[in-house]
């Protein structure tokens, strides 16, 4: 779908000739000519306006009665007027209207000092109130949820909460109760307003009403300042603006980037603010002393890492994840390749590495779609993935395409997806069977291939993958949009790119495919090198090293000595807990950098270094869609935190062979920040020239430089598929799918204010599996396979795929990763076995 053409339109507003896009309302329009026309209801973000306030009221020559700016769009030869005696008189009633009942607590409303409606009496009231009659009360303040407080007395009945909550996030959950001067804002029955979203609408609320109960009472805007930075608890990189006061974060707001996140934040990334602050982090360097960790200073850690690496050089496997930027990684896998003579590293830790051809075809410039393009194209395709849980944003700008544009969507996903409802098309097929789905979707868009061969091994619906294909070409080929999973694995990749060629995305402006990683930066850590296949920017490298999981089982066997964990729980992120187990045990020596002790770095880490929050961090992160976003540092570290990548830089030139400090190449190690990105810059052909300050805050998409033209070329294709590997035949037992919660992090379990929905091991089951199986909703079920078990709480899902069931991962304990991956379960109930 093409995006629409603007027309720029001359009118005229109070005696001044403006120039505006055509169509755009009269108040975003009026202020391309510097003039100001107060609003409450009216919100961009939220949709078609409602006029719900008449704050807006205007004169239009032409146009007897005032109109409102909010929803009055602009015109060629339009003349307006702000400042007449009529608009004034109104826009004095209709603040004095609002004031009629709304409380006179400024000095103590949280919103004071940075209130829409402060600003506004002072600017368009009349200073005066004729009212004498008491006002209105309500109980106050009320639980909306354990994160939100609403104070019904200062509502203004804007509208705005209600609009997110039915028009934005889609949870339906807000309602207006009650009529005229007794209307509020609540939920069905008060039930808790408790969404993935839920946060926004304190930042919406342009009075005091909605309040974030954990920054309740902190602070006075004249105590804070603000910090932009990125926030880096998910793939979704949502610009944020911290609030500061005495080096501590009190709250997080959106930096409104419409290329990246609509100016929206999901409640993790605007509330998980708190464990930076947890009593429990780690805020000074431990050493092993005997059977315990005990805080060391900064020279003995690195001395004893240093010592410990060197030891083991040659013999050491080094992982990311997490929070890692793209210095970190380039330094990292820098000294483990150079420094230490291993070529094990990797960051991708559930997965097995993509061959580096398959990475140069994906990550081609012609074929990579952007977050805007979800929005504007003609077909949607959700692939192996559940954005609200996996990249939570994305999930808001595939329904705002949906809902908006027009936007046809399709979600081809094992497990429901939250957006089957908004689908055209959906279907599912087996866990792990993406080759194979991938396979009889290639095959009936018209390559070789028995569709329902194939779609048989995938236990996919024929029918239903004919008709996702009609769907894809319909119209043409209009502009498609494959929003994927790295989970879907590297065996369906050649599948993936021969589709992506049948429907001709990378030939189509607004078309291509867009992944989202299983960790926060993983396109970036990629980029840097942090691979075993491949060196920074994706080049050859002399000899491939192991995957993660292949690290795992060489240290299990006692083939490497040396772990380097940065950023990464392996046991919370891996695929195969009790192998890391294994292998954390037998190495001799385990290096990491973790914010929080779990019980496996408690009992067998050798050094751990304290983890930066990215709140403190330096660096650059590289979104999805392939934009560079700086991270600017908020607040100082507490305790005796270091900038992660001046520890690796020391641990570089305390363990290495390679030139001085003083070499002019640029391959000594960094001295300051900048430093690193101009190493990182230099070392990635098609990042060559960026520096941060043209990055600045609002980020670059590299294949959009001159340099992108030094990207290594892939194959064209078309690819072989192979053959699909059929998958496990239950045989009366359950196959088994997971998944990750957005909620199952560790800033989630040591944020206070989130710990109400911090997740323990669940398992959904379809109705009638459920019948079968005499389980009732919220029973304790033993899950197991191959003599590995794991307790969960039972959860039945309507739409949940009868025969298939799906288990919680990314817990610390306790969840998928407990058991064999790809292999059918069994499942217990209060100790009797009910399948076979």
């Amino acid at each position: 779908m093409p995006r629409p053409e603007v027309r720029i339109v001359t009118f005229s507003i109070d005696g001044r000739e403006v120039q505006a896009p055509e169509g755009v309302m009269l108040v975003d329009g009026a202020k391309h000519g510097d003039v100001e026309i107060p609003v409450f209801c009216y919100e961009p973000k939220l949709g078609q306006p409602v006029g719900a306030c008449r704050m807006c009221l205007v004169e239009i020559e032409g146009i007897p009665k005032l109109q409102t700016a909010c929803s009055t769009p602009v015109k060629d030869g339009m003349v307006v007027h702000t400042q007449t005696t009529r608009v004034r008189e109104a826009q004095n009633s209709v603040v004095e209207f609002l004031l009629v009942n709304h409380p006179l607590d400024c000095p103590v409303c949280d919103k004071g000092g940075e209130c829409p409606l402060q600003d506004i009496t002072f600017g368009w009231g009349r200073g005066i109130s004729r009212m004498v009659e008491p006002k209105r009360h309500f109980k106050k303040p009320l639980e909306l949820s354990p994160l939100i407080a609403i104070d019904r007395e200062r509502c203004i009945l804007c509208y705005r909460c209600v609009r997110f909550s039915q028009e934005v996030s889609e949870d339906y959950q807000l309602i207006l109760h009650e009529r005229g001067a007794q209307s509020y804002v609540g939920t069905f029955d008060s039930h808790p307003y408790v969404a993935p979203f839920s946060g926004n609408i304190i930042e919406l609320c342009p009075v005091g009403a909605l309040t974030s109960r954990p920054y309740r009472f902190r602070a006075r805007p004249w105590d804070i300042e603000g910090a932009g930075t990125v926030c880096t608890l998910c793939p979704s990189q949502c610009n944020v603006e911290l609030t500061v006061r005495d080096e501590r974060v009190l709250r997080v707001l959106g930096r409104d980037h419409a290329d990246v996140d609509d100016g929206w934040l999901c409640d993790k990334g605007r509330f998980a603010y708190q464990a930076i602050h947890s009593e429990e982090r780690i805020v000074e360097p431990l050493v092993r002393d005997g059977d315990q960790l005990r805080p060391a200073s900064w020279e003995r850690a690195l001395s004893a890492a240093a010592s410990a690496l060197g030891k083991a050089r040659g013999s050491v496997g080094a992982l990311a994840g997490g929070t890692t930027t793209n210095e970190e990684a380039f330094l990292l896998q820098r000294l483990v390749r150079e420094g230490l003579g291993s070529a094990d590293v990797d960051s991708r830790i559930d997965g097995s590495p993509m061959p580096l051809e398959l990475q140069r075809a994906l990550a081609a410039p012609a074929l990579g779609a952007t977050v805007p393009d979800i929005e504007f194209a003609h077909t949607v395709l959700v692939l192996g993935t559940e954005p609200v849980d996996d990249a939570p944003i994305l999930d808001l700008r595939i329904r705002k395409g949906v809902r908006r544009r027009g936007v046809q969507l399709a979600v081809a996903t094992p497990r429901p997806s939250s957006l089957d409802r908004n689908a055209k098309l959906w279907l599912r097929y087996a866990p792990g069977a993406e080759h194979a789905f991938l396979a009889a979707l290639e095959a009936a868009l018209g390559a070789s291939g028995d569709v329902d061969r194939l779609c048989a091994v995938a236990d996919a619906d024929p029918k239903a993958v004919r008709a996702l294909a009609d769907l894809l070409g319909e119209d043409g080929r209009g502009d498609v949009v494959i929003l994927w999973g790295e989970r879907v694995g590297a065996a369906a990749l050649p599948a993936l790119l021969n589709v992506a060629g049948r429907l001709g995305l990378a030939e189509r402006e607004g078309a291509g495919l867009l992944e989202v990683p299983a960790s926060a930066n993983g396109r970036g850590l990629r980029e840097a090198g942090m691979q075993p296949n491949a060196g920074p920017g994706l080049s050859e490298v002399a000899a491939a090293g192991r995957s993660a999981q292949q690290i795992a089982a060489a240290a299990a066997d006692g083939e490497l000595a040396a772990l380097y964990l940065l950023h990464t729980d392996p046991i919370r992120d891996g695929a195969d807990a009790p192998l890391w187990r294994r292998a954390l045990a037998r190495a001799s020596t385990v290096i990491a950098h973790s914010a929080f002790l779990t019980d496996e770095l408690r009992e067998h880490a050798t050094v751990v270094f304290p983890a930066e929050s990215y709140a403190e961090k330096e660096g650059t992160v590289t979104h999805p869609d392939g934009r560079l976003q700086r991270l600017r540092p908020g607040i100082g570290h507490p305790g005796s935190v270091r900038a992660e990548w001046s520890v690796l830089a020391e641990l570089e030139r305390a363990v290495s062979v390679r030139v001085p400090q003083g070499d002019t190449n640029g391959h000594s190690s960094p001295l300051t920040g900048p430093m690193a990105t101009r190493q990182l810059v230099e070392a990635v052909p098609f990042y060559a020239g960026l520096t941060l300050e043209e990055i600045g805050g609002r980020g670059v998409r590299w294949q959009e430089r001159a340099a992108a033209e030094a990207f290594p070329a892939g194959p064209a294709g078309p690819f072989d598929v192979g053959e699909p590997t059929p998958v496990a035949s239950p045989h009366g037992a359950l196959r088994l799918g997971t998944f990750r919660s957005i909620w199952a992090a560790p800033e989630v379990e040591h944020a206070p204010a989130l710990k109400f929905l911090a997740r323990s091991a669940t398992l959904e089951v379809s109705p009638a599996d459920a019948e079968r199986l005499g389980i009732e909703n919220g029973d304790r079920v033993r899950v197991g396979n191959d003599d590995r078990s794991v307790e969960a709480r039972a959860a039945i899902r309507g739409n949940a795929p009868a025969g298939t069931v799906f288990l919680d991962a990314g817990l610390p304990a306790g969840g998928a990763s407990e058991l064999v991956d790809g292999t059918p379960v069994s499942v217990d109930r209060a100790g009797v076995e009910v399948t076979a």
